[in-house]
């Protein structure tokens, strides 16, 4: 029989609408309101409504740029590949140069952010490191939490979709908080509007300082498209989260603005701005001690929550930059390499972590975020080049989301971030002194080395023609190892022999979020040993056998995305018998799946290998024990084939020891009516036990292979397949596999209230 046995490869987009737009507000509600604020406040007066205001309007500008190039180029990762692509190879370096340099500038904020934040809160517990001053504390501290969080991304742990969204809500709600005491205090001082007199008491300077500072605080949105290759519907999510995040954030920045300048009543009736100002990144903190009930407390929480999120999305923000360019022979090859044990990018991690932490050391907080500002803002305007570029270069690539009146808007873009970022010398000439130190360094590495190098050649190729099934019954088995795959690619082709049908066999490549989904290619020859297992078994059962590789961060979403997508009758899953995961009855991926199966379901316990002379088929009705039946009988008819022996299949069914003989007469007749549906010979047979369990497990002791049905179950019961299959499953020393009959309005009604669940 002739196979095609290509292994096709595909990613998993696990995000949606709500989800990338959490990312993108906690991406930008980070270190930049707790800790600059303050600072704008001193230098523009009132008029910080102003500037978050025009802030926002310019950042719409190049989020309209960073829409149109997410949308149509998905997979590109952000502005790097954009610009190389669209401008020229050295532009496209010097973005990338300036991006990782940026992100690594943004996490030394972050870091001096939570050190002022950690040290204040010491000293409030009256908490010395051996008597240094707190300035010298926070350095220390800053250092310490950059150090430890390069650590925990070279590990390959990180904050994950719901911590992510948790942590996000947290800093939103204690925001919210602030804002509310501040209103109230507000209502309660009838002379608050003296506060906003004079409105620019620095003049059109001030504002302008203050939107070059604070345009850190705006760049998150980047985030977003970054994550483009993991959205679900990206070309209709990417613009719409960008534009949804950017209008709650600006509105979020203006309401705190307008509590702190408003509310803030100090003692000798110094202005609010002077006061904030006078306090820097400690101003919010401290303004919050006159706001609310222990509002230094709260908001060091918030603070201390919003820093270190921040500082660790930045580390690996940075580490996936450097990464991409090392994997591109734009930086050295080291960069490019991933960890074999930790699969992360473990050198870029740790490169990016020593520039993070030099950076924290050298620079005062000012000018670390004026240098992370224009790093930020040029970057910004090679984007919005590049989408004017590219618009006229690609126009075959389709583009679910065009910027208006191009080229207007990307020019406006250019034009007000050129201008911003030239202006911040007057705040921070240090800042541009280490810009262009660190674009001459750039220029003189890309004329020495990466000029010369090629491109990395992709170490796999994606295939990407899909591979049509061409029956009617289709088995799919993920597979994570060898031993796993063998045994499962028996029973599987087995079972797809019987009905004709075909064997489609998964890996899924967990790729941790320090890479791309894509650069999860890298563990793809990880992948085809074990696949190449489930052909070779499919092979002596002459079935059809098709493969998949698939990159995604959860493995059990990519698992039912693809039984969704292949419209898959039977999923078989291997459990060995135990679980690392406290909270979860077989592990994470077999509870998320077995919770709603989007197809019929068996999870099998494999012991030692049996041939199945002997099958037991323990029921008390129902679907679930009539799927068990079914593949009982297939097993049964493939080994007669193949050995010539007839395999005995027998309906078992155990009665309470007190039950009566009418009782037992009933369950008789049922289990032979039962056996009479089926045109293979089956034996019924009743026991008397003390409990269901151990009548089972007496009578596997006489048999090669047991089958059990999930018990019956109410609607929302949170075991998985009741607790008489999982006992037997744990329990018994024969192969033990344990059916769930697809459910279609039960497998949508869960959907709908997990779906409800992640919204609320």
């Amino acid at each position: 029989m002739s196979q095609r046995n290509e292994i096709k490869v595909a990613l998993t987009r696990d995000l949606d609408l709500f989800d990338i737009t959490m990312i993108g507000v906690g991406g930008m509600i980070g270190a930049g309101i707790f800790v600059l604020t303050g600072i704008a406040a001193g230098e523009a007066g009132p008029g910080l409504l102003l500037a978050f205001l025009l802030n926002g309007l310019i950042t719409l500008f190049t989020a309209a740029s960073y829409a149109e190039l997410g949308s149509a180029f998905p997979g590109a990762g952000g502005g790097y590949p954009w610009v190389r692509e669209g401008l020229s190879p050295y532009l496209g370096f010097l973005a990338g140069w300036m991006d990782w340099f940026a992100h690594s500038m943004a996490c030394s904020l972050y870091s001096l952010g939570f050190g002022s934040f950690a040290a204040r809160m010491f000293q409030m517990a009256q908490v010395s490191f051996f008597g240094l001053p707190e300035e010298r504390m926070a350095v220390l501290l800053a250092v310490a939490a950059a150090a430890l969080f390069t650590y925990i991304n070279y590990r390959g742990a990180s904050e994950t979709g719901k911590i992510g969204n948790i942590v996000t809500i947290a800093k939103v709600l204690i925001l919210a908080v602030l804002v509310a005491f501040g209103i109230r205090a507000i209502i309660l001082r009838p002379d608050w509007t003296t506060e906003f007199v004079p409105f620019l008491p620095h003049g059109l300077h001030g504002i302008l300082v203050a939107m070059g500072l604070t345009a850190i605080a705006f760049q998150g949105y980047e985030i977003i498209a970054q994550s483009g290759e993991e959205v679900v519907n990206p070309g209709r999510n990417i613009p719409r989260a960008m534009f949804s995040a950017i209008g709650a954030v600006v509105a979020i920045y203006l309401l705190v603005a307008f509590v702190l300048l408003g509310a803030v009543r100090t003692p000798d009736g110094t202005p609010s701005w002077q006061f904030l100002g006078l306090y820097e990144e400690q101003a919010v903190v401290k303004a919050s001690d006159w706001l609310m009930p222990f509002g230094s407390v709260v908001l060091l929480i918030g603070g201390l929550m919003s820093t270190l999120s921040a500082l660790n999305a930045t580390i690996y923000s940075s580490s996936r930059v450097s990464f991409a360019m090392g994997r591109n022979r734009d930086l050295p090859g080291f960069f490019g390499r991933v960890h074999p044990v930790r699969h992360t990018p473990h050198w870029a991690i740790f490169l990016s972590g020593g520039l993070v932490i030099l950076m924290a050391v050298l620079l005062p907080i000012r000018d670390v975020a004026s240098s992370a500002d224009i790093m930020f803002m040029l970057m910004f305007m090679m984007v919005n080049v590049t989408v004017i570029v590219l618009r006229r270069k690609r126009p075959d690539v389709s583009r679910p989301f065009k910027v208006p009146l191009l080229p207007l808007f990307p020019l406006l873009g250019v034009f007000s971030q050129l201008f911003l970022s030239v202006y911040l010398f007057n705040l921070s000439p240090i800042a541009w002194y280490a810009t262009l130190t660190w674009i001459a360094l750039g220029t003189v590495f890309y004329l020495t080395y990466a000029a010369r190098a090629e491109a990395m050649p992709e170490p796999v190729r994606i295939i990407h023609e899909e591979i049509v099934a061409v029956t009617q019954y289709s088995i799919l088995i993920p597979v994570a190892d060898i031993h796993q795959a063998r045994l499962l690619g028996i029973l599987g082709s087995a079972v797809a022999k019987d009905r004709a049908g075909e064997v489609f066999a998964l890996h899924v490549v967990r790729v941790p979020t320090q890479l791309g989904i894509r650069d999860g290619r890298f563990f793809l020859k990880q992948g085809k040993p074990i696949l190449e297992t489930v052909i070779e078994e499919a092979r002596r059962y002459d079935v059809p056998v098709h493969t998949m590789i698939r990159l995604g961060r959860h493995p059990a979403s990519a698992i039912i995305e693809t039984a969704r997508e292949r419209a898959t009758d039977l999923m078989i899953l291997s459990w060995p018998g135990y679980t690392t995961h406290p909270d979860a009855a077989f592990g994470s991926v077999i509870d998320l799946v077995a919770k709603s199966p989007p197809c019929d379901l068996a999870v099998v316990r494999f012991r030692r290998r049996e041939r199945p002379r002997r099958i037991l088929v323990a029921t008390a009705g129902g679907p679930h024990a009539t799927l068990a039946i079914e593949l009982a009988i297939s097993q049964a008819r493939q080994y007669r084939e193949e050995s010539g022996d007839t395999s005995t299949v027998t309906l078992f069914h155990v009665l309470r020891e007190e039950a009566d003989a009418a009782e037992e007469a009933r369950i008789c007749r049922r289990l032979e009516e039962l056996a009479r549906q089926y045109d293979y010979p089956l034996a019924c047979k009743i026991t008397r036990a003390s409990s269901v369990v151990t009548g089972i497990l007496q009578e596997a002791e006489d048999h090669n292979l047991v089958l059990v049905g999930a018990s019956a179950e109410r609607l929302f019961e949170q075991r998985l397949f009741g607790s008489i299959p999982e006992a037997v499953a744990r329990e018994c020393p024969k192969t033990v596999v344990m059916t769930k009959r697809y459910w279609p309005l039960k497998s949508r009604l869960s959907r709908l209230l997990e779906g409800v669940g992640r919204a609320g």
